[in-house]
């Protein structure tokens, strides 16, 4: 018998209201490409315009490629690469920069959104953290 968790997310209508209530309110910055080749922002949550500076509805159809500079490592975005192009998950963390052109390092976990067997979408979970 399905749990009553399980029943609200089988339901079109709570499963939406709740991951909606879940991005737009996590201390994390939420962003979604599309499963294209090019990447392209289709969602961002308000605490990405806190730690990045840039206006979730101003970036949408650009790529997370806004983020990157001189400093990031570009053995963190080919193992990035490879993770998406084979369809896995990702974590890692690199330089990355503010609107504002600020460096900061972020980390962050980048997951598939499935739907079957296939990709329709990607879900990157970022943070700032420090130099350790």
């Amino acid at each position: 018998m399905p749990s009553k968790f399980e029943k609200l997310m089988n339901g079109a209508d709570g499963g939406l209201a709740l991951l909606q209530v879940l991005a737009e309110n996590s201390f994390d910055s939420v962003l979604i490409t599309d499963a294209s080749v090019a990447g392209k922002i289709i969602y961002a949550n308000k605490s990405f315009k806190k730690l990045t500076g840039h206006d979730p509805s101003k970036i949408i159809g650009k790529t997370p490629r806004i983020l990157q500079g001189p400093a990031t490592d570009s053995n963190v975005i080919a193992r990035l690469s490879d993770a998406l192009k084979s369809g896995g998950k990702f974590e890692g963390k690199a330089i990355n920069y503010r609107s504002d052109g600020t460096p900061f390092i972020m980390y962050w976990r980048v997951l598939p959104i499935k739907v079957g067997k296939k990709i329709i979408a990607w879900v990157a979970i970022q943070r700032e953290g420090s130099v350790i």
